[in-house]
């Protein structure tokens, strides 16, 4: 699963939850580098439940997602 959580991000435990019950491989993308922004958003909580994140290379950053996912899924044998 490929996952911009917007503002849900920075406070949703429920998602992070959520994305480790459902056992998808989950890569998180920013448009932007949040971990350059204020304080607040410089910290992800979904963060620890992805197995990977992408920031800072607006749109260019889902297409990385998706040959990261790819090659990830690839080896998981």
């Amino acid at each position: 699963m490929i996952i911009n959580a917007g503002a849900l991000t920075h406070y949703s435990y429920a998602l992070h939850d959520a994305i480790v019950d459902s056992k998808i491989p989950t890569v998180e993308v920013h448009l932007s580098n949040i971990k350059a922004r204020e304080p607040w958003r410089a910290q992800s909580v979904i963060e620890p439940a992805c197995i990977h994140t992408i920031m800072g290379k607006k749109l260019q950053g889902y297409l990385e997602a998706v040959d990261y996912l790819a090659e990830h899924l690839n080896h998981a044998d």
